[in-house]
């Protein structure tokens, strides 16, 4: 049977790392400040000039706060050259092309294309005449509109001039004094009332 060893003995056997004086950390490089003579760290980046934007220079604080005070972008530009540039800016100073030429390329080789009537030529033909915008309307526009003896998808022209020839119709001088006309006479100016309130005379 093994005899169990002493701690006194196991003490000496345990292998200690001796102390390491502590190394001094790396000297980190540190960016000067492009301003001569000048000590400060440059932590600051601004442009270098408007023709060469994705190039920089680096500042401390106060000479980037100095840099950027009398920064002029349109410096040395005149004034066409800078309300060229304002109208590029609109497009993000991207290309772009007059209105309607491309559009109408693609539209003549679409009317190139030519459809027999028994495969939905009729069809297309009604999917091309143009249509008027569909209006919505209250209860009571809609009762203005049966009152003038309109849809209610009639054009500002067409309501105008319908209200004028039911006010010469329905005109008591031109009615003897009739009263179921000048009744009449109230309910279309009325009618033409609830629509001119509403915005679509």
């Amino acid at each position: 049977m093994a005899r169990p060893r002493s701690a006194s003995r196991l003490r000496d056997n345990i292998r200690i790392k001796p102390d390491v004086p502590p190394v001094a950390a790396a000297a980190v490089d540190v960016r000067p400040c492009a301003e001569p003579g000048c000590r400060e760290e440059g932590a600051f980046r601004v442009p270098q000039s408007r023709q060469e934007l994705n190039k920089h220079l680096w500042f401390c604080l106060p000479h980037a706060r100095a840099h950027n005070e009398s920064w002029d972008y349109f410096q040395g530009m005149s004034e066409r050259e800078i309300e060229s540039f304002r109208n590029d800016a609109v497009t993000g100073h991207r290309p772009t092309w007059p209105l309607g030429k491309r559009a109408a390329r693609l539209h003549s080789s679409l009317n190139n294309f030519e459809f027999d009537s028994t495969f939905g030529g009729e069809e297309r033909a009604e999917a091309h005449a143009p249509r008027r915008p569909e209006r919505q309307v209250t209860r009571l526009q809609l009762t203005a509109f049966d009152t003038l003896q309109l849809e209610p998808s009639a054009t500002l022209n067409e309501i105008k001039a319908r209200y004028k020839e039911l006010v010469k119709r329905f005109h008591p001088d031109a009615n003897g004094g009739d009263r179921g006309a000048e009744e009449r006479l109230k309910q279309v100016i009325k009618a033409y009332g609830v629509l001119r309130a509403s915005g679509l005379t």
